[in-house]
């Protein structure tokens, strides 16, 4: 059952925004290859993204350890307890990045989002696309997402 003050009952996640730089889509295992690679060739850039400093992630592990990460996020979406939104490339489909929706501390939801390296130009975009969809079209009255320089 979903934390109340996270997302009321029977809450349906709005449909993600449209954007020509790329898609969002629940991420899940079938990402698995796509989303390992992504993070993995951006370990260095993603620490420096605000909102990853300190954390424990990203972190070595295994793609079949990425795999069961995938699924926890799947789940915990299917629950209402946490949404991610992994961040495709429209013209191939392959993975540039995430976005977490979870619950904050402090009520209402904590939010952090990253792109691979070699797609860093896309980061301050998807933290305004992200941002805007956020206030429009989630029920959070408190949200907490690092700014990104220029925002």
């Amino acid at each position: 059952m979903p934390d109340p003050a996270f997302v009321p009952d029977g809450f349906d996640p709005p449909a993600p925004p449209a954007d020509a730089r790329f898609l969002l889509e629940p991420l899940g295992p079938e990402h698995n290859t796509s989303d390992y690679a992504a993070w993995t060739s951006s370990i260095d850039h993603i620490r420096s993204t605000p909102g990853f400093a300190g954390r424990k992630w990203p972190r070595e592990m295994t793609i079949e350890q990425n795999r069961g990460d995938l699924a926890r996020h799947a789940d915990d979406f299917a629950k209402r307890t946490g949404f991610t939104y992994t961040v495709l490339d429209p013209a191939g489909g392959e993975v540039i990045g995430c976005v977490y929706i979870y619950p904050a501390e402090k009520g209402g939801a904590h939010v952090s989002s990253w792109v691979r390296g070699d797609r860093a130009e896309l980061d301050a975009p998807l933290h305004d696309l992200v941002t805007g969809w956020l206030a429009s079209s989630w029920p959070f009255t408190r949200v907490e997402y690092a700014p990104r320089a220029g925002a």
